[in-house]
């Protein structure tokens, strides 16, 4: 199936909460008791010190804010940056880092400059993990570029297939943007330090950029994820075609706060920053100089991770044998395995019919892919962003209908 940017206006490609809805339109839930395990928004606790930092810096609401961020968010970025990874070299806070309202709009927007930068003969082609994020398929269709979605199936580790890709010398001509999301999601798949040199070393040699969503990075349970900044460093052309980009939302659990970065490729974010510059929404410089703090206060982080563990153990234990669960390496959701009872869809309007549990079918995160398959069909996503009790209840709820 062919896309274009016709595909946004008419619904061929919506968001799977839009396609949800439509699901379960007129389904009451089984239960006096709905849980809601749909939305990845994080409910731990924020930074206790946010709303006093956002007060301090009030009368900076009379300024425009800079887009490229103030000097003091880049610095704090910078730093994190150096204490997180293993770096050769500080990220320069000047020139490669760019501050951004969310990590949304920056990955949506990156594909413009990506598009621009390279000759194509022909029509370009972004290429993305599916399932994916939205962003990046709209960014795509924003640019009259060709999404061109990459299957993370069981038989890849959850993974685009690199090797598939880097046979396909036409497909590679016409590349502008490689994304990859890592930890991943939905699947909570990790790409290790060679698939991301890989991947890497894809992009330098066909010259499209190789953007890494990494706003699940700290959120893991036993090894820290490794950056692309830091694998990038390591080599000659240091952050060359490379541009990661995190932010405070899931981080810090401070959705709300619209608050990210990205980082990476010098050449690549100066005129990034002057198409942000003219487009682009700003961040306040209220909201730059609280995030400034968070960026340098590790303590709220840690305590969230535990609480992700508590909740992934809980996991462990009820679904332990079931919808081949795996405890996932980085995120906060589950990727489960429901073919044996009709597959994603089927499945989310039994549990929400039967038990009162809302969860997302996975092949309303994803499309058919380069083999005409949707690798989100058979199973459903469930968020981990309840308390543990909630979690408990709407895990033993699920086994119960689903057995």
């Amino acid at each position: 199936m062919s896309f274009s940017l016709s595909s946004l206006t008419s619904g061929a490609i919506s968001s799977p909460f839009s396609q949800l809805r439509k699901l379960l339109a007129g389904i009451e839930p089984g239960h006096a008791n709905p849980i809601e395990l749909t939305i990845g928004e994080p409910r731990e606790a924020m930074p206790g010190f946010i709303a006093a930092k956002l007060n301090e810096a009030s009368a900076l609401y009379g300024k425009y804010p800079p887009i490229r961020g103030s000097d003091d968010v880049r610095a704090a970025i910078s730093a994190w940056l150096a204490r997180r990874y293993t770096l050769s070299s500080p990220v320069d806070p000047q020139r490669e880092i760019l501050m951004l309202n969310g990590s949304r709009e920056g990955l949506f927007l990156a594909c413009l400059p990506a598009v621009g930068r390279k000759e194509i003969n022909g029509q370009p082609a972004i290429l993305m993990c599916n399932p994916y994020y939205s962003a990046y398929v709209a960014g795509a269709l924003a640019v009259g570029a060709e999404p061109v979605f990459l299957n993370a199936t069981k038989a890849t580790g959850f993974l685009p297939d690199l090797d598939d890709i880097a046979r396909d010398e036409a497909l590679l001509a016409r590349a502008a943007a490689l994304f990859i999301c890592s930890p991943a999601n939905p699947q909570g798949a990790v790409a290790d330090r060679g698939y991301i040199l890989k991947a890497l070393e894809l992009a330098r040699a066909n010259d499209f950029m190789l953007f890494l969503d990494e706003c699940y990075s700290e959120i893991y349970t036993e090894a820290q994820p490794v950056g692309g900044l830091e694998v990038a460093a390591g080599t000659p052309e240091r952050f060359c075609n490379l541009v990661v980009f995190n932010s405070l939302s899931k981080r810090s659990n401070l959705p709300g706060l619209r608050s990210g970065f990205c980082a990476g490729d010098a050449a690549f974010l100066e005129p990034y920053g002057e198409i942000r510059n003219m487009c682009a929404p700003t961040v306040p410089l209220p909201v730059q100089h609280a995030s400034a703090a968070v960026w340098r206060d590790e303590a709220h982080v840690a305590q969230a991770r535990a609480a992700y563990r508590d909740k992934f153990d809980i996991a462990d234990k009820v679904l332990a044998g079931r919808y081949d669960y795996r405890r996932p390496a980085g995120g906060f959701c589950l990727w489960l395995d429901v073919s044996q009872f009709g597959g994603g869809s089927e499945a989310v309007v039994t549990l929400w019919k039967r038990a009162g549990v809302k969860v997302i079918p996975g092949s309303f995160l994803a499309q058919s892919g380069r083999d005409g398959t949707n690798p989100g069909a058979d199973y459903v996503r469930v968020a981990m962003v309840q308390d543990p009790a909630t979690i408990r209840e709407a895990l033993e709820r699920t086994i119960s209908v689903l057995r």
